[in-house]
């Protein structure tokens, strides 16, 4: 037996921490491969570390990096095959409803490149969703993927709460990244996506340390409760006001005010392009349209938490097709050094237009980029939060 529905077994029946060693052994017994390697993004999606045994011996993999990185930022596949050589290795990325999370490289004769490729291809995709499902069942791909650097406390709660850090369904790409990776305190973002609605918050916890990621973990579990909370039926999977509401009145009756979480909530209908919106002492946001950036504009309401009792209010605008929304943390826009216009007045603008081709992830990377660049090499004073969406029309089936 052979094809997906059977490595979709095999890996449902694996132990969730060997699912790579699993892959692999299909792999030779199916599809004739030499020799296959994992490659996991770390924190930052900027580096590859090899899984499983392959991470004890980088001198055997140290050759594949380079192509499997190309795979990686361009996810599509790379080819290694050089003419009249019988081997060839092939790079494919390994990403789960667009969220990236590595690279599997498959070495094979050259011979069969071409009937095992697109099964191959297929066969990546499954793995990816394997994988994402196995790094709630075990730390071992933690572990891989954290040689880079040990993350703080904080860091590990922030981390641990993300749903995924992108998503890519027709109409719909996006993707978000917390900085600095392995210590990232307050700034977190989450999201979800209930029928045509696709729901995201970025939220700013108050404080610094471990103390303001345990209001950010208050405050995105407050949401997350608010939205499963309304009855079906009452409103609909984009209504804001009542999760806001909802989250608010759950900091309030932890905190009694003394904290608060300055937070955006959006609400985007993945058909239509309508986007409803809550400023709550929100992170800014940005349009991209035409080529120009310009500042969404949104009437300022109280920080959840803040006061009790407090009534949101949404505002709503519509989207044009091939419109991008960033959403930046007072990190990135409000960043400073000495003497000097802040990034968001100097750089962020530049930046931004500058991935006007790039997909969601890679843009977030080349703004991050810029405010390394900005802060000359050092660490980031502050947490930095970049999420980016882009909208078109799902065409029609």
């Amino acid at each position: 037996m052979s094809g997906v529905g059977s490595i979709d077994k095999a890996l449902r029946v694996a132990p969730p921490d060997r699912l790579v060693e699993t892959l692999d052994a299909y792999l030779s017994a199916t599809h004739g491969a030499k020799n296959s390697t994992v490659w996991l993004a770390d924190y930052r999606s900027t580096t590859l570390s090899p899984a499983g045994a392959d991470a004890d011996a980088p001198e055997s993999v140290g050759d594949q990096l380079g192509p499997a990185t190309r795979a990686f930022a361009s996810q599509t596949p790379v080819l290694e095959a050089r003419e009249g050589q019988a081997f060839a290795r092939l790079h494919l990325p390994v990403t789960a409803w667009g969220e990236r999370v590595g690279v599997l490289s498959v070495g094979l004769d050259a011979a069969r490149l071409t009937s095992e490729r697109p099964r191959l291809e297929e066969l990546a995709e499954s793995f990816a969703v394997a994988l994402a499902a196995a790094y709630r069942r075990t730390d071992r791909y933690h572990m891989d993927r954290r040689r880079t650097g040990r993350l703080t406390m904080a860091a590990e709660m922030q981390w641990d709460l993300l749903p995924a850090r992108g998503y890519d369904q027709p109409g719909v790409k996006f993707a978000g990244q917390l900085e600095p990776a392995y210590a990232v305190c307050g700034d977190h973002f989450d999201w979800s996506v209930n029928g045509d609605w696709l729901t995201v918050t970025a939220l700013n916890g108050m404080g610094t340390g471990l103390d303001a990621a345990l209001l950010s973990t208050l405050a995105v579990n407050a949401m997350r409760n608010a939205r499963r909370s309304i009855p079906a039926g009452q409103s609909s999977p984009g209504d804001l006001a009542d999760q806001a509401v909802l989250a608010a009145d759950a900091i309030f009756s932890q905190y009694g005010g003394a904290r608060h979480v300055a937070t955006l909530l959006l609400s985007l209908h993945m058909g239509t392009g309508e986007l409803r919106m809550i400023d709550a002492g929100s992170p800014r946001m940005l349009l991209v349209r035409g080529g120009q950036v310009r500042d969404v504009d949104l009437d300022p309401q109280l920080p959840l938490g803040m006061f009790g009792d407090t009534r949101y209010v949404e505002e709503r605008t519509q989207l044009e097709p091939g419109d991008r929304l960033f959403v930046v943390s007072d990190g990135v826009h409000a960043a400073v050094r000495q003497n000097e216009p802040t990034f968001g007045e100097r750089e962020l603008s530049r930046a931004i237009r500058s991935t006007r081709l790039q997909p969601p992830a890679e843009a977030i990377s080349s703004v991050m980029r810029s405010l390394r660049d900005y802060h000359a090499g050092a660490e980031l004073a502050d947490d930095a939060l970049i999420i980016c969406l882009d909208w078109s029309p799902r065409a029609d089936p």
